[in-house]
Formats: structure tokens, C-alpha cells, sequence
């Protein structure tokens, strides 16, 4: 019997594992460090009370994905009323709800009308942007009320600096603040963009190049907002995988009933009853090969009891950090060159500040709360760069209905001093800053805790200028298949992730050795235009 091993078990190690299952007579085995399954779309509890790291919309234009999320946790059929038809793409195959006229409401007294609990939901999209004191609709909605608060000085200069950057584009485009100009104008840049995104990355936008632009925001431009908002005025698009809306432009998406980990929880037990293994606290800490194309087997180090055993395998994916693997590979003939760019690689850290609240201050202009699934912080003197209001993603993760439950996000490395302060510190300061822009009163905060992910986001600067000399090698590992997130150190979304294993298990099928396919994943348009396939 054949076997894959597989490091990491989040969506995209996963989703390989699923389909050797139930495509192939091959055993995976994964690897997981973590105490439990989902990677970065885990769901963590605390106390009852659910927190999404990142926040996690289920939404992707491939219908394969689509039905590959729905096949483990189906549509609630809570609603009632008017059908709402949730097509995508130009399948036949339909998905009808019962919808209420306060869908919101109807969430929230489900465990009154149901006892389905593996279900997703359908949530509405709301976001919004801090900036100057005032929040703004994100995406920006080109209406009375944005060029009110922008004010006419503002608007006049965003209106001649979006017009100078279409006459005048930089051009060539190398820079991610180049890309940003270029299709919003300075102004609007220097507004809205820049401080968050410099948040994020922990450099100048000067510093990132374009082909992250390319990339997370692809075909984004005032003028396809202008479009949507036009469009939204008359027609709600209320598709599944919004087909002809800009990614950062859909209305809605769905959602587990208790956050993303439930997804992964759900598809890690069907691994297991199909014959998968699965191993968690345990860590891949050495890579053999019996020649430079080929990888024979890796060593296991259990995290408790520091055991170490050796696994052999015929495949080997892996979504570990690529700077983590390349500093494993002691037993690889690695060329020197491949080996120093791997381990030169950059990565973004992430941290999250809980906040349970009996009650926010800012509220909506009719005094009703806020129904932000989150919001971005576009102020450099506040260190925060996003929150999270996870009672929003959905009613049930939360322990008691009514409280508020704030994700404050930061951005940062692990060698910064932040990052290192102690959690009662970094919780002081969270609750500080959210306070001092209105969000809620330090009094009426009831309890907090924070949590720390290393490498959360693969960083596009520093030795990624070079990092095709990495691709070219790995690609040579003909057992071999880099996957996901940090397996490919591409910041891609939890379905595109899916996508590249899926990808690889067809090559596996098909006896296809180009890994091209895999690398094509996310990278243009077509991807997120095609039809069925």
C-alpha cells in the first residue's frame, strides 16, 4: 500500500489528504505541530467563546470548491419566505434557501428551530475603514455620504489625482505603490491604503512589489467600484460565488455555524473514518533523500515526549514555511544559492487581542449596534490594524448572547518588543486603543486573551525577488509537492490553497510531472473567470 506523508494540517494539507482518500489507494499520513487541526483557519475557544484568526469568508469562484465545502457542511435551511437562489457560475446545479425578511435575526434564534449544528451560513458582507475619526464603507461607495465626510478640498484633490495617474501612469510598474497609484490615484492612496498596508507588512509600500497587487487585489479600480456601486443599486447579487464582482467587492458569503475550524474539524474526522492518520504536537524535523530528485522519508519529532521516528513515504507534500523545510533538508543535496535564498525569506507574524464586552460604544446612525463583520484601522498613530467583531460572523460564536466579542489584530514580528510583552500588557493596550477611537469602554470590558501565530503571512520582499531559483528546485522533487500558504510562500486564500492540493493530487492521478498547474493557482484572471472547471 502506497503512502503520502503530508506536513500540516490545514486546508490545503487537508484537502490532499480527502482526495488520496477517496481519489486514489493511497494512506496519507499528516503531520501536524499544532494541538489541533486547521492551520491558520483553525477556531480557537476561549471560554465558549469562538475566535476566527484573520476572519475566514467562505466565498471562491470555483464550483468544485464550492461544493466540495458544501458536501461536508450543507446550507442551513432555516430560512423562510422568499426563495433566494444561490447559483454559480454556469453549473446547473442550484442551491435554494427560505429567506426571512431580517435574515440576521433568523440566525440568531436557530437553536430554537433547528438541531443541525454542521451547517454553514449566509452571511451578509460589511466592512468598514477608521480613518480621520470617521468610518468609511470598504469597499469605498462613491456616494453623498463618502464625499461629505472626505470633504470638498479632498474630493477635489482625489478626483484630479485619480485623473493625473490615468494620463499619467508610472510607469513601469515594479512597486506595490506604484500598482496602488495607478489605479486609485495618490490622493486616495495616501488615504486609504497606505498606512494599513504598511501596517501589515511592517515596510514602505515602496518596498513590496507589484506583483502582490496583482495578485490579492488583481482587476480593482475605481472604476470597477463606480460599476458596482451603479449596479448595486438596482440588482443584489445574491450568488454564492458572486460571478462578475471583484473579489473585494462581494456582498455576502458563507460561513461555518462555529467559525471556520468546524469545517476542518469536520473534514479531519472523515479523513480519519476513510483510514487517514493523523498526527497533532508532532513535527517534522529532518527530510532524507536518496538522490537529489527523490525523497525517501522524514523524521517525526513528537512535541511532548520528544520521540523521534522516521516515517517513509512514495509522495511527500508539504505546507510547512519554506525556510522551515530548507532548514531541515541537512540530508539533501541542496544547491548552496537555492538553500540561502529559502532561508532568507521574510514573513509577517500575526497577534490577536480578545475582547469580551458587555456593550460598544459606537454604534449605527439609527442607535442599533454595529453589523461590521470587521474593520480596518487606516490610522498611523493607532497601532491596531484591523478589528474583528466575531458575534457578526455569527451569532454562535459567542458563550452568551448579547456580549461583544472584539478580535484587535496586530501585525508584527516575533523579534519585536510587542510581541513579547507579557499578555496582560498587550491586552491593557489593546483595550486602550480601541477605547480611544470609540469603540467600546475600558469599564464595560469583562475579560480578554490573546494569541500569537508565527508566519502567518509570506512576505513578497527581501530574497522572494529570487525566489524562482526555490521553485525551479522543488519542482526537480519529483515526489515532492509544496502546497498551500506557506508550502508555495504565496499569500493565498483557504480555497486557493485547496485548489493547489487538489491540483497535485491530479498530477499524482494522471502521472503528470510538470507542477506547473500547482503554481498557476491564483496568479491571473482566469482563475477566477472560469466556467465549471
Amino acid at each position: 500500500m502506497k503512502k503520502a506523508l503530508i506536513i500540516g494540517a490545514g486546508p490545503a494539507g487537508l484537502t490532499a489528504a480527502y482526495e488520496l482518500l477517496t481519489r486514489t489507494d493511497i494512506i496519507p499520513v499528516i503531520i501536524e505541530a499544532d494541538k489541533q487541526v486547521g492551520g491558520i483557519s483553525k477556531t480557537i475557544d476561549y471560554k465558549g467563546n469562538k475566535i476566527d484568526i484573520g476572519g475566514h469568508r467562505f466565498f471562491s469562484k470555483s464550483p468544485k470548491v464550492i461544493d466540495w465545502w458544501l458536501g461536508f457542511l450543507p446550507l442551513d435551511p432555516r430560512h423562510k419566505g422568499e426563495t433566494l437562489n444561490l447559483r454559480y457560475q454556469n453549473n446547473e446545479h442550484t442551491q435554494k434557501l427560505k429567506q426571512q425578511q431580517e435574515p440576521d435575526a433568523a440566525v440568531a434564534k436557530l437553536e430554537q428551530v433547528t438541531n443541525q449544528d454542521k451547517v454553514m451560513l449566509v452571511r451578509k458582507r460589511k466592512s468598514r475603514i477608521f480613518y480621520n475619526r470617521k468610518f468609511f464603507n470598504y469597499p469605498l461607495k462613491l456616494n453623498a455620504g463618502t464625499l461629505s465626510q472626505l470633504g470638498l478640498i479632498k474630493t477635489c484633490k482625489t478626483a484630479f489625482s485619480y485623473l493625473y495617474s490615468k494620463v499619467l501612469p508610472q510607469k513601469p510598474e515594479l512597486t506595490l505603490e506604484q500598482f496602488f497609484i495607478n489605479r486609485f490615484g495618490k490622493e486616495l492612496y495616501n488615504t486609504f491604503f497606505k498606512d494599513y498596508t504598511e501596517k501589515v507588512w511592517g515596510v514602505p509600500c515602496n518596498s513590496i512589489p507589484a506583483s502582490w497587487g496583482q495578485q490579492r487585489i488583481k482587476n480593482l479600480n475605481i472604476g470597477k467600484m463606480v460599476a458596482q456601486a451603479i449596479k448595486s443599486v438596482f440588482i443584489s447579487n445574491n450568488s454564492i460565488d458572486q460571478k462578475g464582482t471583484s473579489t473585494s467587492l462581494i456582498e455576502q458569503f458563507l460561513y461555518p455555524k462555529y467559525g471556520p475550524g468546524q469545517m476542518w474539524e469536520t473534514v479531519a474526522d472523515a479523513i480519519i473514518r476513510l483510514g487517514g492518520e493523523i498526527y497533532l504536537n508532532s513535527n517534522v524535523t529532518g527530510i532524507t533523500g536518496d538522490k537529489a530528485e527523490t525523497i525517501i522519508s522524514a523524521e517525526i519529532t513528537d512535541l511532548h515526549t520528544g520521540e523521534k521516528t522516521i516515517h517513509k513515504a512514495d509522495y511527500f507534500f508539504s505546507t510547512m514555511p519554506i525556510k522551515e523545510l530548507f532548514e531541515i533538508t541537512n540530508d539533501l543535496p541542496v544547491p548552496a544559492q537555492v538553500k540561502n535564498t529559502a532561508l532568507s525569506l521574510e514573513y509577517r507574524d500575526f497577534l490577536i487581542v480578545g475582547v469580551l464586552s458587555g456593550k460598544l460604544r459606537v454604534k449605527e446612525k439609527s442607535g442599533s449596534d454595529i453589523t461590521d463583520n470587521w474593520i480596518y484601522i487606516q490610522d498611523k498613530n493607532v497601532k491596531a490594524g484591523r478589528l474583528q467583531f466575531f458575534h457578526n460572523w455569527s451569532p454562535f460564536m459567542i458563550s452568551n448572547p448579547g456580549d461583544m466579542w472584539i478580535g484587535v489584530e496586530y501585525f508584527c514580528n516575533e523579534t519585536d518588543e510587542f510581541w513579547n510583552l507579557p499578555d496582560h500588557e498587550l491586552s491593557k493596550f489593546a483595550i486602550k486603543e480601541i477605547e480611544s477611537i470609540g469603540i467600546l469602554a475600558a469599564s464595560d470590558v469583562s475579560d480578554t486573551t490573546v494569541i500569537r501565530v508565527k508566519k502567518a503571512y509570506p512576505s513578497y520582499y527581501g530574497s522572494y525577488s529570487n525566489f524562482n531559483i526555490i521553485r525551479d528546485y522543488l519542482n526537480k522533487l519529483e515526489n515532492f509537492f509544496p502546497i498551500g500558504r506557506n508550502g508555495m510562500h504565496r499569500y493565498n486564500n483557504s480555497d486557493h490553497s485547496m485548489l493547489t492540493a487538489i491540483a497535485a493530487v491530479d498530477n499524482i492521478v494522471s502521472g503528470e510531472k510538470d507542477k506547473s498547474n500547482i503554481w498557476e493557482i491564483n496568479t491571473g484572471d482566469e482563475y477566477h473567470e472560469e466556467s465549471g472547471k
